[in-house]
């Protein structure tokens, strides 16, 4: 069996490299310069960028790349699944789907399975990481299908950026907002809801916002002591490791994993965006 994963996991290149995973790069572009995420540039590059006022975009998977893994696929007669980046935020699902189906027509016995994770950063990463699991433990497609699909319908985000300017930028809030929101010190709290992100409260200072995360993953997680959470940050390692205690003399979870937001979630978030993923119900089928 095959696992394919995109660029929005955040997973680092020796992750695909160790596990066995195809990596789908989705693209940056800075300037006039497109490069392959992960293989052609990575996140502290982009964050860079940013710092020295450039402003980043990214685009979805090229649909020339997937429809050629996927011929590889068909002609592998392996069985294949690929965890892609939440539809919402990424146009790459809906290619996958398309190039799949038209490869299909002249395969028909390729079983390949795509899953619209709704998730992204270190959450979709987290579920990558449980089907490289169940994949290694010998279970078959059809049921790491089963439980990757459950867990990632249970898959809490949580998350604060350093300056609303960069969501600004990405439509994500006003510029008024932005503006006013500086002068205040004011940070957002937003979530994943139905694959969108949404704002759902501001508090003035991280201090607050990071005790408000705690309190909100107190709320809404189950057995969060048995669990393996995420953390991702933007080139703020000093940051992320504060959060990381906060979260292990609170909850003692089983493991923590901290990763760097990576190139396509960076460029909107912008340096310094802290992100916390665990689950709000244990994937216990």
């Amino acid at each position: 069996m095959r696992i394919f994963a995109d660029s929005g996991s955040d997973l680092p290149k020796s992750f695909f490299d160790d596990n066995d995973v195809t990596l789908i790069p989705l693209s940056v572009l800075i300037g006039q310069d497109e490069y392959a995420d992960v293989i052609e540039i990575d996140s502290k590059e982009v964050f860079d960028a940013i710092r020295d006022g450039k402003h980043p975009k990214t685009s979805q998977a090229s649909p020339e790349y997937l429809l050629s893994k996927w011929k590889e696929l068909a002609k592998s007669d392996e069985d294949g699944l690929y965890i892609a980046f939440s539809s919402e935020l990424s146009g790459t699902y809906n290619t996958a789907v398309m190039m799949r189906d038209q490869v299909k027509e002249g395969n028909p016995s390729m079983n390949m399975i795509i899953i619209d994770s709704r998730c992204a950063s270190a959450g979709y990463g987290l579920l990558v990481k449980e089907a490289v699991r169940l994949r290694d433990a010998g279970e078959d497609v059809r049921s790491i299908e089963r439980k990757i699909r459950h867990m990632a319908a249970h898959m809490e985000h949580l998350f604060t950026v350093e300056d609303l300017d960069y969501l600004a930028k990405g439509g994500r809030v006003s510029k008024a907002s932005a503006f006013i929101g500086g002068l205040l010190n004011i940070k957002p709290l937003l979530h994943v809801e139905s694959g969108k992100l949404v704002p759902i409260e501001k508090h003035r200072g991280r201090k607050k916002v990071f005790r408000r995360m705690m309190d909100l993953m107190d709320e809404r997680g189950v057995n969060l002591s048995e669990q393996r959470i995420a953390i991702s940050h933007g080139d703020d390692m000093e940051t992320a490791l504060e959060v990381k205690t906060m979260i292990e003399e609170r909850f003692k979870p089983k493991s923590i994993d901290i990763h760097m937001i990576g190139s396509v979630i960076g460029s909107h978030a912008g340096p310094g965006t802290i992100a916390l993923f665990f689950l709000n119900k244990l994937n216990t089928d």
